[in-house]
């Protein structure tokens, strides 16, 4: 090797340095550090991309915010 690293590996370790925004993100990578891949059900990708997803989207995920009165 002539000093200079492979463009991926640029690339993955500045990912790695680099504090991410959402904190789903985060956490996906917490927990990966933890669950080997071969305990990872089939769901497990698109799980953690719809809990990305609503993050990155604008507007409100949570549903509806006033409260019934049932009395």
């Amino acid at each position: 090797m002539n000093g200079e690293q492979d463009p991926k590996v640029k690339t993955i370790l500045h990912r790695l340095r680099e504090p991410e925004d959402n904190p789903v993100r985060r956490a996906r990578r917490m927990v990966e550090a933890q669950v080997p891949a071969n305990r990872r059900g089939p769901g497990w990708d698109r799980h953690w991309r719809e809990l990305e997803a609503y993050l990155d989207e604008p507007g409100c995920w949570s549903g509806k915010t006033e409260v019934q009165d049932d009395g």
